[in-house]
């Protein structure tokens, strides 16, 4: 009787813990979405911050989402395939954004690019100034979302199985065939899902934009942002604007949630993360 009465004890107490997490997860989303009414939402589409600010927000995740799959591909495959201790110093920096406060990111990339930083002299002979620019905003973004990426992919290549190319060379196929014909087909849910994170991290990116490409309308003022400041004029406009991102994580989360097992990297998405060293393609 003891022992029962102890796990019932012990299961009321988990699942109230557990209750205490989740209100406080949702219960502000909650509120978000029942703080606007109909009428207020389409207010808030017609401030002027809107229309600048998500046009904005959409192009330059676009070019970084871009980019980061350009870049970080090869280089998940790289870390894939690479002998755990020779990859470790490599895949520790390419997560550091990822516990680095985006504050700290920002001052770090004014210190690269800005005109008294390590590169500014050579930009600025080029003709080239990059801080508080939209060129800014897109580098900020591919900082501070590329880890996300560059994770997915090495989890996603790495859950591969190494006979099947090692069969695709056998077969005569080259490494290149071998990667575009095997490797990326069977990799690619893996890398859908890091490149929509990679995403919605660049789209929710404040503190380093903030810092390193400034606050101007049209220019470098993303949906972030535009929340920023219109907090201190209107907060109706900053909650219908905090709504739409909300909503586009919401369903973002929505479809990688759908999605078929194992082909993501982060819990109920995750791939099977490989045991021991990765196969070594000759």
């Amino acid at each position: 009787m003891r022992t029962k009465a102890g796990v019932r004890a012990f299961d009321v107490l988990s699942i109230a813990l557990a209750a205490v997490l989740v209100s406080c997860l949702a219960l502000p989303v909650a509120v978000l979405f029942f703080s606007s009414t109909p009428t207020e939402v389409l207010q808030g589409f017609r401030d002027p911050l809107f229309a600048p600010a998500l046009w904005l927000s959409v192009r330059t995740t676009l070019v970084s989402l871009s980019i980061i799959v350009l870049t970080g591909t090869p280089l998940a495959w790289w870390l894939a395939r690479s002998p755990r201790g020779a990859s470790w110093g490599i895949k520790l920096l390419v997560d550091l954004p990822i516990v680095i406060p985006p504050a700290v990111v920002g001052v770090a990339l004014l210190q690269t690019f800005g005109r008294q930083g390590f590169l500014g002299p050579v930009l600025a002979g080029l003709g080239i100034s990059v801080p508080f620019s939209t060129a800014a905003v897109v580098i900020a973004q591919i900082v501070v979302a590329a880890p996300f990426y560059v994770q997915a992919g090495v989890n996603a290549f790495r859950s591969i199985d190494g006979d099947l190319l090692i069969t695709a060379r056998t077969l005569g196929a080259s490494r290149a065939g071998a990667f575009f014909r095997v490797a990326l087909p069977i990799a690619l849910p893996g890398l859908v899902t890091g490149a929509s994170l990679a995403w919605a991290r660049a789209l929710g990116e404040f503190g380093a934009t903030l810092l390193f490409a400034g606050n101007f309308p049209g220019v470098t003022q993303t949906m972030p942002l535009a929340i920023f400041s219109a907090l201190e004029a209107d907060i109706g406009s900053a909650l219908v604007f905090s709504l739409i991102l909300t909503a586009a994580g919401a369903f973002l989360l929505f479809g990688l949630r759908m999605a078929p097992r194992g082909v993501g990297w982060l819990g109920g998405f995750g791939v099977r993360r490989f045991e021991g060293e990765p196969p070594h393609l000759s």
